[in-house]
C-alpha cells in the first residue's frame, strides 16, 4: 500500500502515533495490579490568575496593585482573608463539605516565566534547570502500567506529562472515532499486509505494529465502556465535554488510573476580568457537575482530581488591565475524606514579594505529585520523581 495514501486517508492516523508498542502484554496483567483510585488531572493553561482566583480580600495591598483588577464585588468570603471569585460558586459545596483543599504558594526555585518551559517543568517534575523527556506520570506508566488505557488523555494530542520512557498514555477526544477509525478499509488494508517479508523498521514495519497495537486499544476502550447516557447535565462547553467523557470512562469500571484534560485561554494580558471570569466559570461549573456524575454512581470516593496552572500572574496589573506572567500560584485537591480540607496553608505576603513583583513560592508542586504518588496512588516515589522525597497531608 502507498504510504502517503494511507496516512492521508486512514482517519487514526491523526493519533496512532501517541500509542506505545506494548499493548499486546496488556492481556497478561492482572487489573488487581493498578488498583481502583484514580487521578484526575485539569490543566488551566495560560498561567490562571491565582490572585484573582482566591482572593484576599481584607488586604489593602491586593487592592492598590489592583486599582482596576481586583475584585470587589460579590466576592465569596470563605474565611476573614481569602475568598472565592464570584465564578467559582459552584465549589461553594466542596468546600463547605470537606472536599477541597486548596494550597497556596506552589512554584519552584528559580521559576521560569515562558509558557512552554514552564509547562514542560510541571510536566515532567524537573528542576528549572533540568530538560527531561518524560512525563512524572509516563514515568508512573513505565512501573506500573503495562496498557495504553491506564492513562488517556482527553485530546488529540499527548501531552508530555503522559510520556514515559518506555510507555505512553493514549490521546483521544472521543473513543467512538478512535474505534471506527480502526475499522477503516484502509487500517483493515495495512493489517492484512502486516506479515508480509519486507516490512521492516526501515519501510514502515515499526508503523503497522503500531497500527495494530492502536486497534487493541481503541477496541478495549470502546468495548468495556457503557453507552449509556449519563444522568448529571453538564454546561455546554468543550471542557464540560472532556469532563463528561473521563465520568463515563470511571463510572464504566475502565481499567484506567489516570486521567487528563485541560482548559486553556489563561494568558490575560488584556482585559482579565472579562476573559477569567468566562473561563472560572466555566472551570466551576463542569468540574462541579463532574463530581456529581462520581458521586450519583458512587465513583468519587475513589477518584482525586488536580488542578493546576503552570504559573501565576505578576501582582500588581499592567497598563492593558491585565497581568503579566508570574510565579507562584495556587493548587486544588477535590476529594473525599482529605486530610486537610479548606485552606492548606496562608497566602504568601503580599508584602514581601520576589524581585519581579511576584509572590513567592513556599510550597514546590514536585511535593504535590510525591504526595499523591505515595498517599493516593500507592507507590514509590523514588522510582518517579527521584529529587522529591517531602509530602504534605492533605490526604
Amino acid at each position: 500500500m502507498d504510504r502517503r495514501k494511507f496516512l492521508k486517508n486512514s482517519a487514526l492516523a491523526s493519533s496512532l502515533f501517541f500509542v506505545p508498542n506494548f499493548v499486546k502484554a496488556f492481556e497478561s496483567v492482572a487489573s488487581e495490579r493498578l488498583g481502583y483510585k484514580r487521578l484526575v488531572i485539569v490543566q488551566l493553561a495560560g498561567g490562571n490568575d491565582g490572585l484573582n482566583t482566591i482572593i484576599p480580600h481584607n488586604n489593602d495591598l491586593y487592592y492598590n496593585a489592583r486599582p482596576k483588577l481586583a475584585i470587589t464585588k460579590d466576592i465569596i468570603k470563605l474565611n476573614d482573608d481569602l475568598g472565592f471569585h464570584p465564578s467559582l460558586s459552584p465549589l461553594r459545596a466542596l468546600f463547605d463539605n470537606g472536599e477541597l483543599s486548596i494550597i497556596n504558594n506552589v512554584g519552584y526555585p528559580n521559576p521560569v516565566r515562558s509558557h512552554f518551559r514552564s509547562m514542560d517543568i510541571w510536566q515532567t517534575a524537573s528542576g528549572s534547570d533540568e530538560y527531561l523527556q518524560s512525563g512524572w506520570l509516563g514515568r508512573y506508566l513505565d512501573q506500573h502500567g503495562k496498557q495504553p488505557y491506564n492513562a488517556i488523555e482527553i485530546d488529540e494530542q499527548l501531552s508530555l506529562a503522559m510520556k514515559g520512557e518506555h510507555f505512553n498514555g493514549i490521546a483521544t477526544n472521543d473513543f467512538r472515532v478512535l474505534y471506527n477509525s480502526a475499522k477503516d478499509p484502509y487500517f483493515k488494508n495495512v493489517l492484512s499486509h502486516y506479515n508480509d517479508a519486507h516490512l521492516s523498521e526501515h519501510n514502515l514495519g515499526y508503523l503497522y505494529q503500531t497500527m495494530i497495537e492502536a486497534k487493541s486499544s481503541a477496541n478495549y476502550i470502546f468495548e468495556h465502556t457503557d453507552v449509556k447516557t449519563s444522568q448529571e447535565t453538564y454546561p455546554q462547553n468543550a471542557f464540560a465535554k472532556q469532563l463528561k467523557n473521563v465520568a463515563q470512562f470511571i463510572n464504566s469500571d475502565l481499567d484506567t488510573k489516570v486521567f487528563y484534560a485541560s482548559l486553556g485561554g489563561f494568558d490575560t494580558h488584556a482585559n482579565q476580568n472579562n476573559k477569567q471570569t468566562k473561563l472560572l466559570s466555566q472551570y466551576a461549573g463542569s468540574v462541579a457537575a463532574f463530581v456529581n456524575d462520581l458521586k450519583r454512581n458512587d465513583t468519587f470516593k475513589d477518584t482525586l482530581i488536580l488542578t493546576f496552572s503552570e504559573f501565576g500572574r505578576r501582582v500588581k496589573q499592567n497598563a492593558a488591565n491585565g497581568t503579566d506572567h508570574g510565579a507562584a500560584n495556587n493548587v486544588f485537591v477535590i476529594g473525599k475524606g482529605l486530610k486537610q480540607a479548606g485552606f492548606y496553608n496562608d497566602l504568601a505576603s503580599l508584602n514581601d514579594l520576589d524581585t519581579n513583583g511576584d509572590l513567592k513560592y513556599n510550597v514546590d508542586f514536585r511535593s504535590v505529585y510525591a504526595t499523591i504518588l505515595s498517599k493516593w496512588m500507592d507507590v514509590s516515589v523514588e522510582e518517579i520523581i527521584p529529587s522529591q522525597q517531602k509530602q504534605l497531608n492533605f490526604i
